[in-house]
């Protein structure tokens, strides 16, 4: 039987039907295998094929997405490839268009890891509110770590140079394997029954997601979340983080940082105590004093209120009251005594020739005054007349006749001062230092800058 022509189809049409069956079929699939054919041209596309051990396909991943990828790609790599399957018309190749590509183990691990995160962040096991406070002195610390590896050396060396007298005790369990978790969250059990320690540090070094995959182990979480003790998480390096960081009271980025959120520094300890020692000192002598003051005050009350001490105290006042008395009419007296004396002096003085002897002394006196006065007042006038003399000196014309100069006059006695004062033939006094000249102009001439 032959068929129809309705019925024969051209390759490109027989290719975009097959594209439509196998995207609607399969409209995004994720396939895990190895790497193979890898190919990267100038426009920043990425090429494969994913392989296993019986059948291979072929794959693209377009640019931006290939250039964001978090690892590099290599022949042999096993990935898991998320995408949708299509068929490319022009050869009639199917091949699958990859919207994602991550490493295959990893990748498990990493979804995995999201998943749960979220399950517990939606359960609230993360949340702030449910945290406790770490004490402000943690005297005794328990610390679950692998004991023969690197961080608890850094833990142990971090607390014996910080604060010495904090008593640490290794809990040793594993932090690697498939019974690590379980193991991990034994220990934090029994740590939490003995009720011996204030905090707990779980620790480990760095390392791989898979190598870190114990501290996801979800009923560790919980165990960290439900602790009665303040835990501290100290895993991996400063970039990795796990579920037992989230669930954790404290996340510290590594071992060494943890023991230093743990520990105080015993120099900024003997710092503040040396403060607080100097405070108490002070405020000991302030009391002290305010003691003593009362003290005293007490005693000066209970004095003044016996009779004995309040006749004393009349007694003195008796006393204080007669010497001012007696001081007051000496006093007095004295006063009287001298006014009798300067009377008895300005009698004296009204005698006719005791009043001629006075002025005779005072005239005597006063004689060399006058002469005094005179001298010294000639002094400063021969001084004022020095000073005149000199300023005059120093703008006197003659004084610059002196130096070799000359003054030139006319005969009428006006002074040339310039070149335009003197016409040719005009008789001049030239006047020097030690007589005069008698000049006749030529011609006038002037400087060259002129």
């Amino acid at each position: 039987m032959q068929p129809s022509s309705r019925d024969v189809l051209t390759p490109s049409q027989l290719n975009a039907l097959a594209r439509g069956l196998l995207e609607d079929a399969f409209p995004v699939v994720l396939v895990e295998g190895e790497l193979g054919n890898l190919s990267r041209p100038a426009s920043g596309h990425l090429y494969f094929t994913l392989k296993d051990a019986r059948a291979q396909v072929r794959c693209a991943l377009f640019k931006p997405k290939s250039q964001w990828l978090p690892f590099q790609p290599r022949e042999g790599l096993r990935v898991l490839a998320r995408g949708r399957l299509t068929l490319y018309e022009a050869r009639g190749d199917y091949q699958l268009i990859l919207d994602s590509l991550e490493e295959a183990g990893e990748g498990a691990l990493r979804r995995a890891f999201e998943q749960l995160k979220a399950k517990l962040q939606a359960e609230g096991l993360f949340d702030a509110e449910r945290k406790r406070p770490l004490p402000a002195y943690v005297r005794r610390l328990g610390v679950l770590t692998s004991p023969s590896g690197a961080a608890v050396r850094d833990v142990l060396s971090v607390l014996a140079r910080r604060f010495p007298l904090l008593e640490v005790d290794v809990l040793p369990v594993p932090v690697q394997g498939e019974t690590a978790a379980a193991q991990i969250a034994a220990m934090l059990a029994r740590a939490n029954a003995s009720g011996r320690y204030d905090a707990l540090l779980l620790a480990r070094g760095g390392g791989s997601l898979e190598d870190l995959w114990a501290f996801n182990d979800e009923a560790l979480a919980r165990a960290i979340a439900a602790s009665p003790t303040p835990v501290v998480s100290a895993v991996g390096h400063e970039t990795d983080f796990t579920l037992a960081d989230f669930a954790a009271d404290l996340r510290a980025p590594t071992p060494s940082v943890a023991a230093e959120l743990l520990a105080p520094d015993r120099r900024d300890l003997l710092t503040r105590l040396a403060g607080l020692q100097r405070r108490l000192q002070t405020l000991h002598l302030h009391r002290l004093r305010n003691a003593m003051q009362r003290a005293d005050r007490a005693a000066l009350r209970l004095n003044a209120l016996r009779p004995q001490a309040r006749l004393r105290a009349l007694r003195e006042r008796q006393r204080e009251a007669l010497r001012r008395l007696s001081a007051a009419w000496r006093a007095r007296a004295d006063r009287d005594l001298a006014a009798l004396r300067h009377a008895d002096a300005v009698l004296r003085a009204t005698h006719p020739r005791r009043r001629l002897a006075l002025l005779r002394e005072r005239l005597a006196g006063l004689a060399p005054r006058p002469r005094a006065a005179i001298v010294r007042q000639l002094q400063r006038e021969a001084l004022r007349a020095r000073g005149l003399a000199r300023s005059l000196e120093a703008v006197s014309p003659l004084a610059t006749v002196a130096r070799g100069y000359a003054i030139l006059r006319h005969e009428d006695g006006r002074v040339v001062r310039a070149v335009a004062d003197a016409r040719p033939g005009d008789r001049l006094d030239a006047r020097l230092s030690d007589g005069h000249l008698r000049v006749r102009v030529e011609s006038p001439a002037r400087d060259e800058d002129g």
